[in-house]
């Protein structure tokens, strides 16, 4: 697959379908690859972008710090995925998208939508990750990360991530730049080489930055509030997906419509076609 430099990094993405540009905020936390719209839990089960590739130029794309996209140790945070997000459509030529997140992908597409609204055509807002249980969940992550290099050392993170596929999600000890200790012997050289000291301080602030609150992490509400940009938001049902998070961003969205649909009802028939009416709609009036 491609590759385009975006903020500096290298960014692995794929384009499919025909038709008005759709970038596409990968579901998966800090394992948001292009592969989970095809792969992970409801986005594979609606099957939605086969069906959203039949009108749209669907732009997929691994986040930085997953995937084969590349990355670098600082302290990240919001601003960070945005510059990716707007790196990668200038690298492929294009002014304005619509733009579409899967759980913690809407909090990219809110951030976007604030720094850049003139780039923003819509956005798509499914199953936005958030709720107190979702924040609690994130900083214990990154507890049992630091502890286990407190422990052991930043070289024991790049021996456990060499000999392990596990994911940050499905292990925290590998830490949120696992996916670049894999691909990148430098990377991982440098890592290991690291103070451990000032790593523990640019981890505690990318937590703080990205998790600190019980609502939609992403985007400050009042500039939510004045955002001028169609929005679809659609509610997932989970501890990670709380129902309180969707309803946060229809209360602060202004042009906003709700599908007010349980997951369970949310199928390959009428998710998808949702979408493609929010975007249709969308495009007519422009």
């Amino acid at each position: 697959m491609p590759t385009a430099v975006a903020d500096g990094i290298p960014t692995r993405y794929e384009v499919t379908g025909d038709g008005p540009p759709l970038l596409m905020f990968s579901p998966g936390g800090f394992d948001s690859t292009l592969e989970s719209w095809r792969t992970v839990g409801v986005y594979k089960r609606l099957n939605l972008l086969a069906h959203l590739e039949q009108r749209y130029t669907c732009i997929t794309f691994d986040r930085r710090e997953s995937g084969r996209s590349g990355g670098r140790l600082e302290r990240i945070s919001w601003s960070d995925y945005v510059r990716q997000g707007l790196g990668l459509l200038d690298a492929l030529g294009v002014d304005s998208a619509h733009l579409m997140g899967g759980c913690v992908g809407c909090s990219a597409v809110a951030a976007i939508g604030v720094a850049a609204p003139e780039r923003v055509r819509s956005m798509v807002l499914y199953s936005p990750a958030g709720g107190v249980k979702y924040r609690m969940k994130q900083h214990s992550r990154f507890e049992q990360h630091l502890a286990f290099v407190d422990e052991h050392g930043l070289g024991a993170v790049v021996d456990l991530v060499r000999s392990s596929e596990a994911s940050f999600t499905k292990d925290p000890r590998v830490g949120p730049w696992n996916s670049v200790l894999r691909t990148d012997a430098a990377f991982a050289a440098a890592y290991a080489a690291a103070d451990a000291a000032r790593y523990r301080v640019t981890v505690a602030g990318l937590v703080r930055l990205m998790f600190d609150r019980d609502t939609v992490p992403g985007a400050e509400p009042e500039d939510l509030l004045r955002l001028d940009v169609p929005a679809l938001v659609v509610p997932g049902q989970d501890e990670s997906h709380a129902p309180s998070a969707a309803r946060y961003l229809e209360e602060c969205l202004p042009r906003v419509e709700y599908w007010d649909v349980p997951v369970v009802d949310q199928t390959e028939e009428t998710a998808p076609a949702r979408i493609l009416e929010f975007l249709d709609g969308v495009e007519a009036a422009r």
